[in-house]
């Protein structure tokens, strides 16, 4: 990297930690503090309740407090990765760093302690009186050989969980990795020779653990900076006397030779080509060092092509993170109320992430790498970081193994619901979107139509649909090039299990195209028009949705709205009827799911069509929900403070006219709806009792304009648009869709198909 771009670099990311609010942690409640009322409660007097309670009996502090899901990462900074010692205060960065990773991976609260201490009595002395505050405690950059003995210690005085990540988060996932390499090389792990370089606590906790998982010590040789620890040194501390051994070799090439595999936990530059040549068959290279490893896997490739090759960087397969083990490990310890992590927990996420490699790769995951593929293989060893089943299997693995170890306070009944739990925990979307899932009819396989089968996203959603076996997906497009895609695309499993329709071959083309010239000759269109429409797509497909030859449509993910819809509108919305389409949004909040509408079709909708748009949305929310809805027509005033807006009070009334049931008021603006501290505050006689679930806009402008906004710069997931309402199950999703987003569009797709066949 040139000095310049060095340069820029450093300041990119000073300016990350500087601007807007300096820093990358914030601490926001949990609870309502929006009047004196509130104030009374969270703070004097009504807090002397709870505080009773758990003087009397101190379990209480996990059902009134947040103890039990609050972690200290707490250091004396004298080991900080990559920077060595340079204190508690410089280490901040670094910590606030891992209590975000806390909370993005497995919703886990973090305080980060940085202490001035660098004694080992003083750091005990002070992590052992912060335990009524925690749940566990994350020790972090803390120098060899002190963090062992002030993790032992801590971990005999304390009755919580202490767990040393760069000890053990380090050991686990490399364990993970090296069984699956062992397995790949067709080795045994008690024969096989394995060379560390380096002796510090990730290191010797490495090796601490392969013993665990069948290793023999014998076959373990260690190296520091002053060559081989043997038994013949006097210069060892009694941890590197653990793994001393009776040997002739003094330096890490004589090592190397012949041995299976080396693990580096060093510096840069100590493994040289020649060392890489003389190691055995198939060698397992783990160069772990950060940021530049004992070796570049560019140079082990030159000379050995049978290597596997493991580093700690993003730029090279099998990154051995950190990331994939503390967050999970310590939410599986903190949901069971753990008095420990012990060795059986730690082996129980080795195996759980082992496993998790060999399963196939979900296209989330693909997509957040580039879309490249991932296999289990030599550049495939563990999980990537972003995938979002290492919760789902590490944490239920690791909570069951305290259980079964007896270090468990509060066991768990029902690993199913665990699971489910945990998916929650991530937001109030995935929860959502599982609940939509699990409501598919699993003894039907309603067979979905994609319109465009050329598509990369298209084709990576087919896959997911076809593995679930709840959708019989099937695509629209040229044979020939719909499967030069899914070669293309790796997908190629598919070629012999998905239908592929091209409109000209299909045997009712030319049945269809007399329908629709039938339907439309005396709206200008002629049989030579029909015949050349019905070659689209998206017109031939909603024709085989008219004909009920499929269950559902989608389309939109390389064409603009306009072009989608026309089709829909023209085939499967006759003109005579009296309510007009509308498309809603589904945006999926962390702590919410709200609809919005119209946001896709009506321009500039009057009192009546605001009413329509709001009973079909009603009873969309309905059907999906399963629960009855608040309703909000928005304006920029409320109730009645501008006159202009008088077409809005005239929806609402319509709307109450014509379903008095409906909890439904306006016009209001968009604060007032979706707030009702403020709500209650100003207007006490809202007929809304709770926050609104559907939000009604004026006009089409305001309420694209809003959806898109939210995505952006709230965070939010949008599902949509789902066009109600519409009889048959026909839906648009945006051209901005990820994979995700249209496997959730074709979930919703088929349930509404599923519920409109039951209600005929």
């Amino acid at each position: 990297m040139t000095e310049s771009k060095k340069a820029i670099e450093r300041q990119k990311a000073l300016d990350y930690h500087k601007n807007n609010r300096p820093g990358k942690i914030e601490v926001t409640p949990t609870k309502p503090t929006m009047t004196a009322s509130d104030l009374s409660l969270a703070y004097s007097p009504g807090v002397a309740h709870p505080c009773i309670e758990i003087s009397e009996d101190p379990n209480k502090a996990a059902d009134y407090t947040a103890k039990s899901n609050l972690v200290g990462v707490v250091t004396n900074g004298s080991a900080v990765l990559g920077l060595g010692n340079i204190g508690p205060l410089a280490s901040k960065p670094v910590m606030e760093g891992k209590g975000v990773l806390f909370k993005t991976f497995a919703d886990i609260d973090v305080f980060d302690i940085e202490v001035n201490e660098p004694t080992v009595e003083g750091m005990v002395k002070v992590v052992k009186a912060l335990e009524p505050t925690f749940g566990g405690i994350n020790l972090e950059d803390i120098k060899a050989p002190e963090c062992f003995e002030i993790e032992k210690q801590l971990r005999e005085q304390m009755n919580i969980p202490v767990f040393h990540d760069d000890q053990h988060g380090t050991a686990i996932i490399a364990s993970a990795a090296f069984i699956n390499a062992i397995e790949l090389t067709n080795r045994d792990i008690k024969t096989t020779k394995v060379v560390f370089s380096g002796a510090g606590a990730a290191a010797l906790a490495i090796a601490k653990l392969f013993l665990k998982l069948g290793a023999k010590k014998e076959n373990i040789v260690f190296c520091d900076s002053k060559g081989v620890i043997s038994k013949s040194r006097d210069d060892l501390n009694k941890y590197k006397q653990e793994f001393a051994v009776d040997t002739n070799d003094k330096t890490l090439e004589d090592a190397l030779k012949d041995a299976d595999a080396f693990m580096g936990c060093s510096m840069a530059g100590l493994v040289s080509q020649d060392m890489v040549k003389s190691m055995n068959k198939k060698p397992i290279i783990f160069a772990m060092a950060n940021p530049v490893p004992e070796i570049m896997p560019e140079e082990v490739w030159e000379v050995r092509d049978d290597a596997i090759v493991a580093t700690g960087r993003t730029d090279y397969p099998n990154q051995v993170n950190n990331v994939l083990g503390f967050p999970f490990i310590f939410r599986g310890a903190l949901d069971v109320r753990a008095t420990k992590i012990n060795d059986e927990m730690k082996l129980a996420a080795v195996k759980a992430l082992a496993d998790l490699a060999k399963e196939e790769v979900p296209a989330s995951v693909k997509l957040a790498y580039g879309d490249k593929d991932f296999c289990f293989g030599a550049d495939y060893l563990i999980p990537k970081p972003f995938d979002k089943r290492v919760l789902t299997r590490v944490s239920p693995a690791v909570a069951k193994a305290a259980m079964e170890t007896g270090v468990a306070r509060n066991p768990i009944d029902d690993f199913s619901n665990y699971a489910l739990e945990l998916d929650a925990r991530l937001g109030t979307g995935v929860s959502f979107l599982r609940y939509i899932k699990n409501r598919l009819n699993k003894d039907y396989r309603p067979k979905l139509l994609f319109a465009e089968g050329l598509n990369g996203r298209i084709l990576q959603a087919v896959s997911i649909l076809k593995d679930e076996g709840l959708i019989e997906p099937v695509v629209m497009g040229n044979p020939e090039r719909v499967k030069e895609q899914m070669d293309f695309f790796g997908l190629s499993q598919l070629k012999d299990s998905i239908e592929i329709i091209k409109p000209q071959d299909h045997p009712a083309y030319e049945d269809y195209c007399m329908e629709f010239y039938a339907d439309r000759q005396r709206k200008g269109t002629t049989q030579d028009e029909a015949k050349e429409l019905m070659k689209n797509t998206n017109y031939f497909g909603s024709m085989l949705l008219k004909n009920k030859e499929v269950q559902g449509l989608i389309t939109g993910a390389t064409q603009n709205y306009p072009t989608c819809i026309k089709p829909i509108m023209q085939i499967l919305a006759p003109e005579h009827i009296d309510t007009k389409l509308a498309g809603v949004m589904i945006l999926i909040f962390k702590s919410r799911v709200i609809f919005l509408a119209d946001c896709t079709v009506q321009k500039s909708p009057n009192s009546k069509e605001l009413s329509d748009i709001a009973l079909s949305t009603a009873a969309l929310y309905e059907k999906l929900m399963q629960k009855k809805p608040r309703v909000a027509f928005l304006s920029y005033s409320s109730f009645g403070s501008n006159r202009s807006q008088g077409y809005i009070k005239e929806a609402v009334k319509i709307t109450q006219d014509k379903a008095p049931e409906m909890i439904v008021d306006g016009e209001m603006q968009a604060d007032i709806a979706v707030n009702s501290v403020i709500r209650k505050g100003l207007f006490q006689f809202s007929e809304l009792d709770n926050d609104a679930d559907i939000l009604i806009f004026p006009d089409l402008n305001s309420s694209n304009i809003s959806y898109k906004l939210l995505t952006q710069l709230a965070g939010a997931t949008a599902i949509g648009p789902l066009l109600t309402p519409l009889s048959e199950a026909a839906n648009i999703v945006q051209r901005t869709s990820t994979v995700e987003q249209i496997v959730h569009m074709s979930h919703l797709t088929i349930l509404k198909s599923q519920l409109a066949k039951r209600k005929s």
